[in-house]
């Protein structure tokens, strides 16, 4: 029972941690904390966190072939991952902050948590990190016990999700210190980021 609990924790250390750095994901759901209320900022990290989950399935199980496909496609992944990043960048530095948080409805908060979940499956690099953080952890000595390994990925996803909630909810707190000129900013900050993520991850095909 102790070993179950111990390879949960190490899955939670690893969501939390491979979470945790603020990229364009983080600054997309601080933009949509800020302009569309909590609710929104969650969905885009819960996105991320289900694709986190899955690619700790990918480690955690030892499934090799689906790594090493997702790897010798990250020339594809990552021009569409940059593409869409860039698309996004420049949506939000254009959009003008509402004065009053928009009505919530369900096809929003499916839509944004789809795009981020997109967004995160498209960096093959990740399952990279996967393995080398499971390997640093020694989660990887699992021998096919797939129960441990389901108990790893539950507590990646976990950890990631813990991280989105603190993340949203710290930005909710501050939400009415902020005026519709300061909102403008963060839009166009926030903006300037993603596209400046969405450029790195096209001009990193032409290193290949």
């Amino acid at each position: 029972m102790q070993m179950e609990i111990s390879f949960f924790l190490r899955g939670l250390i690893i969501g939390f941690s491979i979470a945790a750095p603020v990229g364009p994901i983080g600054a997309l759901c601080i933009r949509h904390v800020l302009a569309q209320g909590w609710a929104l900022g969650f969905a885009t990290g819960l996105g991320a966190a289900t694709a986190d989950a899955i690619y700790g399935c990918i480690a955690g199980f030892g499934l090799t072939a689906v790594s090493n496909f997702l790897i010798d496609q990250q020339i594809s992944l990552r021009l569409i991952g940059g593409a869409f990043l860039c698309y996004l960048g420049i949506k939000t530095f254009v959009s003008r902050p509402t004065q009053q948080a928009v009505p919530i409805q369900y096809n929003t908060v499916a839509s944004t948590y789809a795009s981020t979940f997109f967004l995160t499956l498209t960096n093959p690099i990740t399952i990279i990190s996967f393995v080398a953080i499971f390997s640093g952890l020694g989660a990887t000595s699992i021998n096919g016990n797939y129960f441990t390994a389901s108990l790893l990925v539950l507590g990646v996803f976990t950890g990631s999700v813990l991280w989105w909630l603190l993340l949203s909810s710290g930005t909710s707190l501050m939400r009415t210190k902020f005026t519709p000129r300061m909102l403008k900013w963060v839009n166009r900050f926030s903006g300037v980021v993603i596209t400046v993520f969405g450029l790195l991850a096209l001009l990193s095909i032409e290193r290949k």
